[in-house]
């Protein structure tokens, strides 16, 4: 009884530990991130390449290619205390952003289905 309580114990604190290291980002809907938007002051990242985002970004957003290998350097140059909005062409990219902003102490909001959700006038 006493050895399975102990692994009992020891199941429970390792599926504790494993989703307590959740993403410090929020995922939202286009609508939901627009009003981050105007709202807080937030350090804005377009994740894609910087063809993609030459053809149009949001206004105020800085290119760091995800896929770049000078990603992780680029990163952690952002402010940890100011929270960052990251955004790619359809979600997937940002969600791989997402996770290496996480691991560095970075908090902030990923747009769930990436820029072509935007209905807003893009920068060029």
């Amino acid at each position: 009884m006493t050895t399975r309580l102990l692994i009992l114990s020891i199941l429970i604190f390792t599926i504790t530990s494993c989703t307590s290291q959740t993403s410090s980002f929020k995922s939202v809907d286009a609508k939901e991130f627009e009003q981050i938007l105007r709202t807080d002051t937030l350090q804005i990242v377009d994740v894609r390449t910087p063809e993609e985002f030459n053809q149009g970004h949001i206004q105020g957003a800085i290119c760091m290619d995800v896929r770049n290998p000078d990603f992780d350097s680029k990163i952690i140059q952002l402010d940890k205390h100011i929270p960052v909005a990251i955004y790619c062409r359809a979600g997937r990219r940002s969600k791989i952003a997402a996770e290496k902003m996480s691991a560095i102490g970075l908090q902030g909001y990923e747009l769930d289905n990436g820029i072509v959700s935007w209905e807003n006038e893009l920068t060029r």
